[in-house]
């Protein structure tokens, strides 16, 4: 799976440098690379992230995300952990959000 990674580049915080060359394989293999494996709750979220970045051009924040999943905070923080906005986004091939340190 880690191969699939090969052929995409990143930055040097390990964020996808071209959002539009993600796939869910790729999205896959950027969890695993950080210790998660995704549930259909984690793809709620990188889902809502997408279709966010693709109407707005950014990665939707935290705040965005529980407002507008039934996703919330508290689930959020252990589907995503260590900053979850910035672990979703990620995922799933997106920018870091701004406001992440």
């Amino acid at each position: 799976m880690s191969d699939i990674l090969s052929t995409v580049q990143f930055d040097s915080e390990g964020f996808m440098t071209n959002a539009k060359a993600w796939t869910p394989e790729i999205g896959k293999a950027i969890a695993a690379r950080e210790g998660m494996e995704l549930t259909d709750r984690h793809w709620v979220v990188i889902n809502y992230a997408r279709s966010e970045f693709d109407s707005k051009g950014q990665p939707p924040t935290l705040r965005a995300i529980t407002k507008n999943t039934d996703v919330g905070t508290k689930e959020i923080y252990a589907l995503f952990p260590g900053g979850p906005a910035k672990m979703a986004a990620k995922v799933a091939g997106l920018g870091k959000p701004t406001g992440c340190i």
